[in-house]
């Protein structure tokens, strides 16, 4: 590993004019460009927040006060920000919206929702950005399990896998999420798509009568280690929950509490599908066998999809 994220922001922080300011984000392929990042770890997969490229597109660019005022403040798609908010808002409600983004609040909790592949999911303040890269769960998840009848969204947040898995299959969704704020994003995004929306901690708030009967299941599962946290950038930490990206010690204690109970609640044959980082693989797939379950892995892009099934046939 040549640099590491925490390298990168002051690497960063040194090429702008200032310092970076709160609204200061990059994609993937601007900062390899710029301080040629190498390889990645969990961190880093956080660390510089969703992909803009993703969260819609305003074909107007707008070049014109308020794009500069997101400009001096540090968003780097300045333009495409300001139509974004000048759609949604007008009048004050435009300038309190500017006014938290410039303070650092993410684009899409100001806006209240975030468009991610092709599905929009409602967004309050508080509320777990989705990242561009869980899509390749769902899709990986949908293409592996087309006939899948029953179908869970294990910490939902606001609902992203549920939603784009509900445009794919014909199934019973469940998304479960512990958070109450996350939950209420998650049943304005329900009720859009037409999934189901259970309160409590992974498995637990299902139906008893399911238990061995789910056919797929998908998570987004904080995978980034506790010492690690720090390497996020600043804007996501003071507005996302702590425990939606805290993975624990090694970045995997939120894979080991879903692996442990996933072969009594998946069906013969069932498959569950979330995503680590690649240094993780090795004991990814010791917790999977050791909850007897079948560990294979996918990639995509620079993280490893992880695909675990339960023996036997479906």
């Amino acid at each position: 590993m040549r640099l590491d994220a925490l390298d990168g922001l002051r690497t960063l922080g040194h090429r702008l004019p200032r310092p970076a300011p709160p609204c200061h984000l990059r994609t993937r392929e601007q900062i390899e460009e710029e301080v040629g990042v190498i390889e990645t770890h969990p961190a880093q997969h956080e660390a510089f927040g969703p992909d803009r490229r993703v969260h819609g597109s305003y074909p107007t660019r707008v070049t014109d006060e308020l794009a500069e005022r997101l400009r001096a403040a540090g968003c780097v798609f300045a333009e495409d920000e300001a139509n974004a908010l000048r759609a949604a808002f007008s009048g004050e409600a435009l300038e309190t919206a500017v006014a938290r983004r410039i303070e650092g609040s993410p684009l899409e909790q100001v806006l209240g929702f975030a468009a991610i592949g092709d599905v929009r999911v409602d967004l309050g303040p508080g509320v777990f950005v989705p990242r561009a890269r869980a899509t390749a769960i769902a899709e990986i998840a949908a293409a592996r399990r087309p006939d899948a009848r029953i179908v869970v969204d294990l910490g939902c947040g606001a609902g992203t896998l549920a939603a784009i898995l509900a445009t794919r299959l014909a199934a019973r969704i469940i998304g479960t999420e512990v958070d109450p704020v996350a939950m209420s994003s998650a049943r304005r995004t329900a009720r859009r798509y037409g999934f189901e929306v259970a309160e409590g901690s992974w498995w637990s708030p299902l139906p008893s009568s399911s238990r061995g009967r789910i056919d797929l299941a998908v998570a987004y599962l904080p995978h980034v280690p506790t010492g690690q946290l720090h390497r996020i950038h600043a804007d996501f930490r003071a507005h996302e929950p702590e425990v939606s990206v805290d993975g624990g010690p090694d970045g995997l204690d939120p894979w080991r509490a879903v692996a442990h109970e996933a072969a009594s609640w998946l069906a013969p044959g069932g498959l569950f599908v979330t995503l680590i980082a690649p240094e993780q693989r090795t004991e990814a797939r010791r917790i999977g066998e050791d909850a007897g379950l079948d560990v294979e892995y996918e990639e995509s892009d620079d993280d490893l999809v992880l695909l675990a099934h339960r023996p036997g046939d479906r």
